[in-house]
């Protein structure tokens, strides 16, 4: 057995083994339904405008609505994630999921799916606050923030796959199975992680629950590694609540320039990927054919994440997503212009969606690295839940300017504004990043 070892620290400088890629196997694959999950209305919103004759003002707010819940499921259940353990959180978000994904293939009007939405989107938000910091938490130092960006190229192939079936589904059914194939999967999930996925070492060493040693020592022994003889001392940690910690003055500065630069870049993020299927369906094209233009958004949003994550390990991550945020507002102010060739077009969107979700993973990966063990959880869906304010405005902002009159063009050049804001303030972390000692490493 090993002495007092810290466990972190093991898992720190020792190689990422079998088991350590398989827990960040099962996070990818967990972002994955995330993605199909938020993207399922926007596959489904084409039959649901058609079928319920609603305007583009009230679709925003159908196509926002799980956005909501996502920033409510970031904030709560994230801090829930610091307390009850990582695995816990997962398990019951899955549960919601599962249970808003089915409802939603129920309903016949315009106001009980916007609520099955919202159930839907409080389970996501807490899954992506979760899945983040356990992610982080199975990785060694070397490959943390390549193995976060990793998991977050997960949203966009859930898309792209669940997508590719949506496409075939709406060819042989109505929208409603879109819905239906998303909780049979989504469901399958529960039991996955159940038997595939420990709780956290670091999480299990920081917070020490009850028989936190005989878990920690089961993982370690799974991976390889000796058991602990003991516990290390614990580190001495600020006994307040985690939001509490995350707005002190040690924390507040980084909080609030993550918050700002999240929620503006998340806002565009969302009006490209939650109004292109309807904007080409507006074009003349079929429905089926508006999804397959989607699924190549995320098709670039997927190698914008890997690509991301490569080129992170030798450039400076705050650089690099500063650069990425302002390429962002230029590839959706060229979406703007309409393309009314469906090949054109859907190169655009998969340029588009390149820039725009490697801007994404950055920023998962700039949260993993700025926030230590003990809030990391919370800081995460503190960040992302007010981003996904962002999120739910995006689409409804933009609904409400297509009323007006106001064409692609400027709507796109409006809606992309929100990541060279993000740029912006991006660009002004550095001092606040040095003042913890990080800078240097991000």
């Amino acid at each position: 057995m090993n002495a007092v070892a810290d466990p972190k620290q093991i898992l720190d400088h020792s190689p990422m083994n079998s088991f350590q890629i398989c827990a960040v196997v099962i996070c990818i694959l967990l972002n994955a339904l995330d993605g199909f999950d938020v993207l399922a209305i926007s596959f489904a919103s084409p039959g649901i405008a058609s079928e319920w004759g609603i305007n583009r003002a009230a679709l925003g707010v159908v196509l926002a609505a799980e956005l909501v819940g996502m920033a409510i499921g970031s904030i709560t259940l994230g801090n829930i994630a610091d307390s009850i353990g990582r695995r816990p959180t997962i398990l019951w978000c899955l549960v919601l999921m599962t249970a808003g994904m089915y409802t939603s293939s129920l309903v016949n009007s315009v106001n009980v799916l916007v609520m099955t939405r919202l159930v839907t989107g409080v389970g996501i938000g807490g899954m992506l606050a979760s899945t983040n910091a356990m992610t982080a938490e199975f990785s060694n130092a070397k490959y943390r923030s390549l193995a976060v960006m990793v998991m977050a190229t997960g949203f966009p192939l859930g898309a792209i796959i669940g997508g590719s079936i949506s496409t075939q589904l709406l060819a042989t059914f109505d929208w409603r199975a879109i819905f239906e194939f998303g909780a049979l999967c989504t469901g399958f999930f529960i039991l996955v992680v159940w038997i595939g996925l420990p709780e956290s070492v670091e999480y299990l060493a920081t917070r020490r629950p009850p028989h936190a040693l005989q878990r920690i020592n089961k993982t370690l022994e799974r991976m390889g590694h000796e058991a602990l003889a003991a516990l290390p001392e614990p580190v001495t940690v600020e006994k307040r609540a985690s939001y509490s910690v995350l707005f002190s003055p040690k924390y507040r500065s980084l909080t609030l320039l993550l918050m700002v630069a999240y929620f503006m870049h998340i806002m565009t993020f969302y009006y490209i990927l939650k109004w292109i299927p309807k904007i080409v369906v507006d074009m003349g094209y079929q429905a089926s054919l508006a999804g397959s233009v989607l699924v190549w958004a995320n098709v670039g949003g997927a190698l914008g994440a890997l690509v991301m994550g490569i080129v992170s390990t030798r450039v400076r991550l705050r650089k690099l997503l500063t650069v990425m945020l302002v390429i962002s507002f230029f590839m959706v102010s060229v979406f703007g212009l309409g393309h009314e060739d469906l090949a054109e077009l859907s190169l655009i969107a998969a340029v588009t969606g390149f820039f725009t979700n490697a801007s994404v993973v950055g920023f998962y990966a700039l949260m993993a690295a700025s926030f230590p063990a003990d809030v990391r959880a919370s800081g995460t869906g503190v960040v992302i839940g007010v981003g996904r304010g962002g999120a739910a405005m995006g689409p409804v902002i933009a609904g409400l300017l297509f009323v007006t009159g106001m064409d692609l063009l400027v709507v796109s050049i409006v809606m992309g504004a929100g990541a060279a804001i993000a740029a912006g303030a991006i660009f002004s972390l550095r001092p606040v990043l040095k003042r913890h000692d990080i800078a240097a490493t991000i």
